[in-house]
């Protein structure tokens, strides 16, 4: 990526996990100038959006949501503050009003949730207020960037949670698809 990164070109990532890894990891590791002008180039899809827009390099016109959207956002966007990326880019679809749930992280915490002697646990994680948020607004559009977070919200509400890029996509105009 650091041809990429040298050229000024955005490294833009749709898995908070992995995208924030260059801008974090990829640093605690000390592997110097070139993870640091890799880090400086990464961008999650949201921030890369509102950055583009904010520069007026391209303008994005939407269908009406239909819905309100509830927004679950990732512990590493959480933790990079990058949650209000996702919320700015949804409030320009029409009748969106996206909301940030306020919430611990979703319990699945990578492949730990995944795992039977932790069920329990990410059970509870989930249910301290993430799922009860989603249960009660059932006609709400859910966006959850993490992969991991999108499964928990599957199996604990039954709902099916989608990454702000589908959304996003789902809304274009079939002339810019």
């Amino acid at each position: 990526m650091l041809p990429f990164a040298d050229a000024g070109v955005a490294i833009v990532g749709l898995e908070p996990s992995c995208l924030l890894t260059l801008r974090d990891e990829a640093l605690a590791l000390r592997l110097g100038a070139k993870a640091e002008t890799v880090a400086q180039h990464a961008l999650l899809f949201e921030e890369f959006i509102a950055r583009e827009l904010g520069t007026g390099r391209f303008a994005l016109a939407f269908a009406d949501a239909g819905a309100p959207i509830l927004v679950h956002a990732h512990c590493h966007q959480k933790a990079f503050a990058a949650a209000q990326s996702i919320v700015d880019v949804l409030a320009l679809v029409p009748g969106a009003k996206p909301k940030l749930v306020e919430t611990s992280c979703c319990g699945m915490a990578g492949t730990f949730g995944y795992e039977a002697r932790h069920r329990d646990v990410s059970t509870a994680m989930a249910e301290a207020s993430l799922l009860p948020a989603i249960r009660a607004e059932p006609g709400a559009i859910v966006v959850a960037d993490g992969t991991s977070c999108r499964q928990q919200i599957a199996f604990g509400a039954g709902r099916e949670a989608l990454h702000a890029a589908r959304v996003l996509e789902r809304l274009l105009p079939e002339s810019a698809r």
